[in-house]
């Protein structure tokens, strides 16, 4: 697989993930941290991770045109 299909996937795993806890964690809390907080965090990682690997998918197909 392509890195930059194993950078997509990871960053949309990686969100999927932090919705279940975002929506999942509301009711919960560890005395540590709160499942809803990480769940958001997550999100923003994994869309940012989701974002690069559409870019660098768009930049190997251009590049595969010239």
């Amino acid at each position: 697989m392509a890195p930059a299909h194993k950078t997509l996937l990871t960053g949309l795993a990686t969100f999927v993930g932090g919705v279940l806890l975002w929506q999942f964690g509301l009711d919960v809390e560890i005395v540590v941290f709160t499942p809803s907080k990480i769940g958001l965090v997550m999100m923003i990682i994994g869309g940012l991770e989701t974002l690069y690997g559409v870019y660098k998918l768009m930049r190997s197909h251009s590049a595969e045109q010239r």
